[in-house]
């Protein structure tokens, strides 16, 4: 077995074992608590995941606008035109 695949029978394996005992934990031990805690987990990651999201978007400085430099191409490419008399191609 390579790395990859090692990998990958740990991650089942722990998957498994963590579906018995979260069934242990719920049906056995304290149903209520464990639900709730997997509520707050739940609502704790997809918020957290919103608020990265919104952060980034915050602090992210907006792109340069692409027509400020078309126009400025064009305005240099018809300037070197009129001035030269010859179409300038690139």
């Amino acid at each position: 077995m390579n790395k990859d695949q090692v990998i990958g029978a740990l991650i089942l394996i722990a998957s498994v074992l963590g579906i018995i005992v979260y069934g242990w934990l719920l049906f056995f031990v304290a149903p209520q608590l464990v639900l709730q805690i997997s509520a707050f987990i739940a609502i704790l990651v997809i918020l957290g995941i919103l608020a990265w999201i919104g952060w980034t978007m915050a602090t992210t400085p907006p792109p340069a606008p692409m027509e400020a430099e078309i126009t400025t191409s064009t305005q240099e490419t018809s300037t070197k035109t009129e001035s030269t008399g010859k179409e300038k191609i690139d």
